[in-house]
């Protein structure tokens, strides 16, 4: 058995680890447009795209989407680039990259989920002329889909839920969303329609 799964994980049959939601940040902003979504090429040479692009004004900081080391933090043919190491993500380890930026980090420098790694520099042709982020992930030589790293909170608007009114008791205003069509009222708790207190 461990010949075979040694066989098929030479062979590239085993799937890549997945990705932890190790991340704490957006690299801008809080919630950014994304301008270019992921699309991993079909083959190793083909078309697609590595990345996200995330829409941000020239200027704006960039953050670790996760912690880590950096591992570079320079510049790529006349672009700025910073990459991170992503501690405890396996062997190889994850490892993000930003571009372009005028980093304010240096190489071997840690930095936490949040941390300022440089400010956004202007529009590359890979944008055309509106400034973005193109942000990556890899696992050795492998591009990942870097929204990955993201937990749900970060990624999605958080559920429906009841605020309190002020200077009430037992009352809420009612934000939306199933089940109830109407804001709860003071006493008795209600039950949903169908559920067991409805049987006769």
């Amino acid at each position: 058995m461990l010949m075979l799964t040694m066989t098929a994980a030479l062979a590239g049959l085993v799937p890549p680890p997945p990705v932890p939601a190790v991340g704490g940040a957006w690299p801008v902003g809080t919630r950014p447009p994304i301008v270019r979504g992921w699309a991993p090429p079909a083959t190793e040479y083909g078309p697609g795209h590595r990345g996200v692009d995330l829409a941000a004004p020239v200027g704006a900081p960039v953050r670790a989407a996760a912690g880590g080391r950096v591992s570079f933090a320079g510049r790529v043919a006349g672009r700025g680039v910073v990459a991170v190491e992503l501690s405890g993500t396996g062997d190889p380890p994850l490892r993000t990259t930003y571009e372009p930026v005028t980093p304010s980090v240096k190489k071997g420098d840690r930095v936490r989920p949040g941390e300022v790694l440089g400010a956004l520099e202007p529009p590359t042709a890979h944008c055309g002329p509106n400034p973005c982020l193109h942000w990556g992930l890899l696992r050795g030589d492998t591009y990942l889909d870097p929204l990955s790293l993201l937990p749900p909170q970060l990624l999605h608007r958080g559920p429906s839920r009841l605020l309190p009114v002020p200077g009430t008791a037992g009352s809420g205003v009612w934000m939306g969303g199933p089940p109830w069509p109407f804001p709860p009222l003071p006493g008795p708790a209600l039950a949903r329609p169908g559920s067991a207190a409805d049987a006769p």
